[in-house]
């Protein structure tokens, strides 16, 4: 398998392929790499990779009031301990930057989006920012994607209007679901409210197939537990806040 070097995002969420993915970049760490990417010639991608934290903090513990003494080194490992690769999910995703625009305060706004899986090998911290050894992980389709596709679409809908009625929201508006099963797998992992280790789970998981079957019976299986429940807090599930880092 062909390994690749890449930069490195860590993030306390699940990037899937095909998902859009806004960031404010305000760390020193992750303005330079902003600063590299957007320093690329035209023609070349912008590509950096996103990694759900296992353990560890998205954002170095430097806040204002902490003790001079007490402020770690800034610094690319900041935060994720003396083994960065050990604070990691083994998995991730490559994201390719569309925009990337500096602010007057040096800081950065990007949005991006999730192109292809990759399985990390090492992790570099002698530079700037974090990079890391990748080998790309294709995405195979398995047996009976196709049919366990329109099963997901069924009960996904199921599922939207049940949680849409237990938090006495509407779903106008809803989009049409994509027929391509990878997509519709990686729509569908990433719209459900799921928390990162479950999410990472299918981000992980060998095939297309596999990761149906999987949202399917979670699909069925949350439908009938909301359906359960006299209400739930009135807020916005659709809503993703921009990654604050």
């Amino acid at each position: 398998m062909t390994t690749a070097r890449l930069p490195l995002f860590p993030l306390n969420s699940v990037l899937f392929p095909g998902l859009v993915l806004p960031l404010n970049v305000f760390e020193q760490r992750y303005r330079a790499l902003m600063r590299d990417l957007s320093a690329l010639p035209e023609e070349e991608p912008r590509r950096f990779g996103v990694v759900a934290i296992r353990d560890g903090s998205e954002v170095a513990p430097t806040a204002p009031g902490m003790p001079e003494g007490a402020r770690p080194e800034p610094g690319p490992a900041s935060g994720f301990g003396p083994d960065p690769l050990k604070a990691f999910h083994a998995v991730g995703c490559v994201a390719e930057a569309a925009t990337i625009r500096e602010r007057s305060d040096g800081t950065y706004e990007v949005l991006a989006t999730g192109t292809t899986r990759f399985r990390l090998l090492s992790v570099d911290a002698s530079g700037p920012y974090l990079t890391g050894e990748v080998e790309d992980i294709e995405e195979e389709q398995g047996e009976g994607a196709g049919a366990l596709a329109s099963g997901v679409v069924r009960a996904f809908r199921a599922y939207q209007k049940r949680l849409a009625g237990a938090t006495e929201r509407t779903l106008a508006g809803q989009s049409d679901l994509p027929g391509e099963p990878s997509v519709l797998s990686y729509l569908v992992a990433a719209a459900a409210m799921l928390d990162t280790p479950a999410k990472q789970r299918l981000l992980e998981t060998p095939d297309t197939a596999t990761r149906l079957a999987r949202e399917l019976k979670m699909l069925r299986t949350e439908t009938a537990v909301i359906a359960k429940l006299p209400s739930l807090p009135a807020v916005d599930f659709t809503r993703r806040p921009t990654n604050p880092n």
